[in-house]
C-alpha cells in the first residue's frame, strides 16, 4: 500500500525539513540559505510542502519580486522549488507548482517569475520574460531560462522593465 501525496502550507516546525529537502535537492547550499533568510525576514509569500505520510519531501516557495522602476508593477517570484532526489521524476514538483499557482491566482496575484530549466516550466505556461520586456536584474542569465507567468487577466498589461527578487536572494549570486 502506497501513501498518497499531500500538499499544504508551512507551518512552525517544518524549518528544519524544509532546509533538508533543499540541501538534499542542490549540490550547494545556497538555496537552503536563501530560504532560511526570507524565512527570517518574513518575506516568504507563500511556502507549500508536499508529503508522503509523515515524510517532507518536497517544498516550493514564492516571494515577492517587482518589475520596472518608477511604478513598479508586483508580483510573485518562484524560487526555490525542490525535491528529494529519491522522489524526483514522479510529479512532485508538478503537483508542488500547479497548487502554488492554484492558489496565488485565486488571491489575484498578476504574474509569476521564474528563472528555471527551460523544459521544465513552459509546460505550466510560463514564456520567456523578454517577450513581455522583462529582463533579469542578474547578468549572464539566459533568456529561455527566464520565464513569467501571467495569472490573472490583463497581470502583464504594461509591465516591462528589470525584475528585482528580494535582497535575501543576493547570497544566490
Amino acid at each position: 500500500m502506497t501513501t498518497a501525496l499531500s500538499i499544504r502550507p508551512e507551518q512552525p516546525g517544518d524549518a528544519a525539513g524544509i532546509r533538508e529537502v533543499n540541501l538534499g535537492a542542490f549540490e550547494s547550499p545556497i538555496e537552503a540559505d536563501v530560504v532560511d533568510r526570507l524565512r527570517a525576514a518574513r518575506a516568504t509569500q507563500l511556502s507549500l510542502i508536499a508529503e508522503i505520510g509523515a515524510e517532507l519531501v518536497g517544498h516550493i516557495l514564492f516571494s515577492e519580486v517587482t518589475v520596472g522602476d518608477a511604478e513598479a508593477a508586483t508580483g510573485m517570484g518562484l524560487a526555490p522549488m525542490a525535491v528529494m532526489p529519491e522522489h524526483q521524476s514522479g510529479g512532485i514538483g508538478s503537483a508542488l507548482v500547479r497548487q502554488g499557482l492554484e492558489i496565488l491566482r485565486a488571491e489575484g496575484c498578476p504574474f509569476i517569475i521564474v528563472l528555471g530549466h527551460p523544459d521544465y516550466y513552459p509546460r505550466f505556461g510560463f514564456v520567456a520574460a523578454s517577450r513581455h520586456g522583462i529582463t533579469s536584474e542578474y547578468d549572464g542569465v539566459p533568456d529561455e531560462a527566464f520565464m513569467t507567468l501571467e495569472l490573472t487577466p490583463g497581470g502583464l498589461e504594461g509591465v516591462s522593465g528589470v525584475a528585482r527578487y528580494r535582497p535575501e536572494f543576493g547570497v544566490a549570486i
